[in-house]
């Protein structure tokens, strides 16, 4: 990857998009911190955290069968060591849904061209799968940080990352997640992805 420059490497370090400032109402502090630690490391919730808070916070354990599933499949594996697992199904298909729409995107020319662009996207759909699995395990539909998006939306625009292609992402990302759950939980669980679609489609490119 070429050498990011310094101001696109601030704003990484600032599009911290999701925000547990609010949970206090419903978590004890010990909850937050499994949570705040796996943001702070980029991991998915572990088994073990989710043992943990269905402990701390109980009322809260409603989606837990859903988590689970992803703390089966990653293993608390960071998006470089990913295998074939449901996260990276779920990636593969959100992936394969952009390209339907876009199929030049990867193509000279396009927005995600050449590959190391491509690549960096995929990584935000794993990144946003997990961002959404805190909200849903946690139980707080308002899970993003108003000034981690903004930082982001910066980043987005010094990138020029194409933003129509991100939200067709995200809606792939729901998509193929809500085919793997269970029918009587779709519904409640649909919240917790359009929360951040509705907030990256508020971003100007």
């Amino acid at each position: 990857m070429a050498q990011l420059s310094q101001k696109v490497q601030e704003l990484i370090t600032k599009a911290r998009i999701v925000s547990f400032a609010q949970w206090n109402a419903t978590h004890p502090e010990e909850a937050i911190q499994l949570f705040q630690t796996a943001d702070d490391q980029g991991t998915y919730l572990t088994k073990e955290d989710l043992q943990q808070l269905r402990k701390l916070a109980p009322k809260s354990t409603d989606f837990f069968d859903v988590v689970q599933l992803f703390a089966d499949s990653t293993d608390n594996s960071t998006e470089t060591t990913i295998t074939n697992n449901l996260i990276t199904d779920i990636v593969n298909e959100a992936r394969e849904q952009l390209l339907a729409k876009y199929p030049d995107i990867t193509q000279p020319g396009g927005g995600l061209y050449p590959p190391v662009r491509a690549e960096a996207c995929w990584r935000d759909f794993w990144h946003f799968l997990r961002c959404i699995s805190y909200g849903i395990a946690g139980k707080h539909v308002q899970y993003t940080s108003e000034q981690g998006l903004y930082y982001m939306e910066l980043l987005y625009q010094e990138l020029q990352v194409p933003l129509d292609a991100m939200i067709v992402g995200l809606e792939g990302i729901k998509d193929a997640t809500l085919k793997r759950v269970k029918v009587d939980k779709r519904d409640s669980l649909s919240p917790y992805f359009d929360h951040l679609i509705e907030k990256l489609s508020e971003f100007k490119e």
